[in-house]
């Protein structure tokens, strides 16, 4: 039975001590109110990360970070390695969100270098794929997700693959307020899935776990992951209010 997640992603907010305030009040509330076999994860700038996995000793949450370059290490000034990241206790990291797709120029076979950098340290990636709105309008939405699994993932084999979890974003929903409906949702997860089982089995297929990640919030939660093929959240702008996140994860219960 594939994982039920749902991370958060705080992109570039919070201070260093907002962002332990807020991390202290979700693992509370987490250890109250959660009682199910979902994971919940927070990916949170890089200043944050040992210090929240220090905090998260004892409470079900895990950390994991935003991006990581594709270099083991290296003179890439500002810059920040995935065995880096792993040193702080992280476990997880987003890649090839679309605000890096899209302001950083990163391209399917960069993030196909990241995720091999990042499964060789150990952790594991949250690896974004997704289509633009002028991408969807021209019906191009299905061939542009399947390039970006051909030639950011199908790289790895089987085993690799199995350890990668997927977020589908629809970028014409990220931040917009505007949400795909449950039906536009499992349209694409359900393609996703159909893709991998294609490229390696359907037991491989069934298995990963495929997160929805377009402006998600406790209203619209219960109807996207009662889907098939939702298997929860790559929550953004509701995972820096706690009670919402929180919320959110409270609907696997």
């Amino acid at each position: 039975m594939r994982k039920k997640i749902v991370a958060g992603n705080w992109k570039m907010n919070l201070d260093y001590n907002e962002g332990l305030s807020l991390f202290s009040e979700v693992i509370n509330i987490i250890n109250d109110e959660v009682t199910g076999q979902q994971e919940v994860i927070v990916c949170s700038p890089f200043i944050h990360l040992h210090s929240l996995t220090q905090l998260a000793k004892g409470y079900k949450v895990a950390v994991g970070a935003q991006n990581a370059h594709q270099a083991e290490s290296g003179a890439y000034t500002g810059e920040i390695s995935a065995k880096q990241i792993k040193s702080t206790g992280a476990q997880y990291v987003i890649l090839g969100h679309s605000e890096r797709r899209q302001y950083f120029g990163e391209t399917n076979e960069l993030l196909a270098k990241k995720a091999d950098t990042v499964l060789a340290n150990g952790l594991t990636p949250i690896f974004c794929i997704g289509e633009t709105l002028q991408e969807r309008e021209a019906g191009s939405h299905f061939g542009i997700i399947k390039s970006q699994l051909e030639e950011g993932l199908y790289h790895l084999d089987e085993a690799a693959f199995s350890k990668i979890v997927i977020a589908y974003e629809p970028v014409w929903a990220i931040g917009t307020g505007v949400t795909a409906t449950s039906e536009q949702a499992q349209e694409i997860h359900a393609f996703i899935r159909s893709e991998i089982a294609e490229k390696y089995s359907q037991q491989v297929a069934d298995s990963i776990t495929i997160l929805y990640g377009g402006s998600c919030n406790p209203k619209n939660a219960p109807e996207l992951f009662a889907q098939a093929d939702i298997d929860g959240g790559l929550i953004g702008g509701a995972s820096l209010k706690s009670r919402d996140f929180a919320d959110i994860v409270k609907v696997f219960n």
